[in-house]
């Protein structure tokens, strides 16, 4: 099959033969039909988060229709619906169009795993890092996080929902019952939150680079009654801000933003440092807080009530061939939504 390998940091993927993976006990083998590309992918690529060993198939916002069960998947994939692994529940045919994300496994038995905080277990594995990923025709899997993908989405417009939907789904949860939030960068998860947000009748400020009039532009068609500049105070007071933006800078920032009481939630796997601030910006109540991978929790309930906003993506798609030049357009800043790959091109 093809594959877009990493094998070096700051150094272009490299599109090559490799074998078909086999899937093992537990696990799912799948045609890949759209992989979404993600600031992670950038920070992988750019030497920014560490990678266990190489080569490597990036990708973690996997789409695939299941070609083959391993050993005792089926099992496996029932006992998972039981405790909300898969909505609609039953174990997984072949045939079945599903979604891989950001978090590809966890041990099932730590503390986290058993309060229902996969996302920190500490022995964790995640698609397209410790796990090869969906810059590839195919990918194996592991039963208890393949998600099916509701109807009403195309192969493409579903990739998104499987990072920049699900991680932008759980920030926008630790926001409470904010009213008023504030979006510091505006891509491919902020793009569907917005809709999320409208949907629950939330208000949306954007903060976009200085000068990103496209950027602006698209924050105020997708809902945002506000969009500007990111270094420049709020029109209001804030109950909440959400950083997609892997600029600590932001921090104080937000900080400044919100009102007494208010959140600011660092969405991000990676950011920059944040400088020092004065403690009165923090006092009053205020609290920063990070966002750590998925649950199976999440995505449950985000794929559940994707359908029913309805949210649309808007994505911008490439050829596998074209992976280097996708990552480009992402770390430059040149796309409004998402991008995604397309293996079969």
């Amino acid at each position: 099959m093809r594959a877009a390998l990493f094998t070096k940091p700051r150094t272009p993927l490299r599109i090559t033969e490799v074998p078909d993976p086999t899937p093992g006990a537990g696990q799912v083998l799948l045609k890949v039909l759209a992989c979404g590309v993600c600031r992670t992918d950038l920070h992988i690529v750019d030497g920014e988060l560490p990678v266990p060993s190489v080569p490597l198939i990036p990708g973690h916002q996997v789409v695939g229709v299941v070609e083959r069960l391993g050993a005792g998947a089926a099992a496996r994939a029932a006992v998972g619906a039981k405790v909300g692994a898969a909505p609609g529940g039953g174990p997984l045919v072949p045939g079945q169009r599903v979604g891989v994300p950001w978090l590809g496994w966890s041990c099932g038995a730590c503390e986290f795993c058993a309060s229902g905080r996969e996302n920190l277990c500490a022995r964790a594995q995640f698609t397209g890092l410790h796990r090869d990923g969906g810059f590839a025709e195919r990918i194996v899997a592991d039963v208890r996080f393949c998600f099916p993908i509701p109807e009403g989405f195309t192969d493409l417009q579903a990739a998104p929902l499987l990072c920049g939907g699900l991680i932008g789904y759980r920030a926008l949860r630790m926001t409470g019952d904010a009213l008023r939030v504030g979006f510091y960068g505006f891509g491919s998860a902020a793009h569907i939150l917005a809709q999320v947000c409208a949907y629950q009748r939330r208000r949306i400020f954007a903060f976009v680079r200085p000068g990103d009039a496209a950027a602006r532009q698209f924050a105020l068609r997708l809902g945002a009654e506000w969009a500007g500049d990111s270094t420049g105070p709020a029109p209001e007071p804030l109950d909440a801000a959400i950083i997609f933006a892997p600029d600590g800078s932001l921090v104080p920032l937000a900080l400044k933003a919100v009102s007494r009481g208010g959140v600011v939630v660092c969405a991000g796997i990676h950011m920059s440092d944040i400088p020092s601030f004065p403690y009165r910006d923090l006092w009053e109540e205020r609290t920063i807080r990070s966002v750590a991978n998925l649950t199976r929790r999440d995505a449950v309930e985000f794929l559940e009530l994707a359908p029913r906003v309805p949210v649309r993506t808007e994505v911008e798609v490439h050829p596998l061939s074209e992976v280097n030049l996708a990552l480009d357009r992402l770390r430059s800043g040149a796309v409004n939504g998402s991008v995604v790959i397309d293996p079969s091109k």
